[in-house]
């Protein structure tokens, strides 16, 4: 059995109502790996706007294994000190990270936030010896588009998890960096300029499910969406 931990943040975790990019990626990988899977981690819920809280069930189609490590507002800071025991706990053979938005935004320089990042990769592998994870750029953001300082920041710590990736990377623990989509657009893929729409969703697990089948011939390119 394959086990997938998607990590994240609002993008991940979702709010009521939404699929999720977790749920497209899901759909994906039951028509095209050829192996039994599932989605782990230590939550199952989506992001409550109403009650600002975590804790909705509604999703869109609630059908497919939930479980995740994401939460809104949290990012490679908040999810380092978890990461060990989560990745323990739930026998996570796959991480799939998007994170960075939030640390940027509101907690960490990109240096710092590299940092954070290879922190949470030693404290991944300590728990999870052969763990294989794919990381996701901070991807394009009304922010970024509405502050320059901002923008050079993100540019800055994509710059910095690509050499992250490259100098971590092993052939027992292997990372992955996936692309930013090509064409992802903010009016089109998003429903407020951050979080993504069904489109949104589609191409960002797009992205994961193209790394695995490109870097480790898993499952087929993705096509849905």
């Amino acid at each position: 059995m394959l086990r997938l931990m998607p990590v994240g943040d609002s993008m991940t975790i979702g709010s009521a109502g939404e699929h999720t990019w977790r749920y497209r990626l899901w759909q994906h990988l039951r028509h095209s790996y050829g192996g039994p899977f599932t989605l782990v981690g230590p939550r199952e819920t989506l992001y409550d706007k109403a009650t600002d809280a975590p804790t909705s069930y509604e999703y869109a189609d609630p059908d497919f294994p939930r479980a995740h490590l994401a939460g809104w507002g949290e990012g490679w800071l908040h999810m380092a000190p978890l990461i060990g025991e989560a990745t323990r706990a739930a026998r996570a053979d796959v991480l799939l990270v998007s994170l960075g938005l939030i640390d940027l935004g509101f907690y960490t320089n990109a240096e710092q936030t590299a940092d954070n990042v290879h922190a949470f990769i030693t404290a991944a592998r300590t728990a999870r010896r052969h763990i294989r994870m794919v990381l996701l750029p901070v991807l394009p953001n009304i922010r970024a588009q509405q502050d320059s300082d901002f923008a050079a920041q993100v540019d800055h710590f994509n710059e910095l998890l690509a050499k992250t990736t490259a100098n971590l990377d092993t052939p027992t623990s292997p990372l992955l960096l996936a692309s930013p989509p090509p064409s992802y657009v903010l009016h089109t893929d998003t429903y407020d300029g951050t979080h993504p729409n069904a489109s949104g969703e589609h191409k960002i697990a797009a992205n994961f499910a193209n790394a695995m089948h490109e870097a480790w011939n898993m499952a087929e390119p993705y096509t849905a969406g």
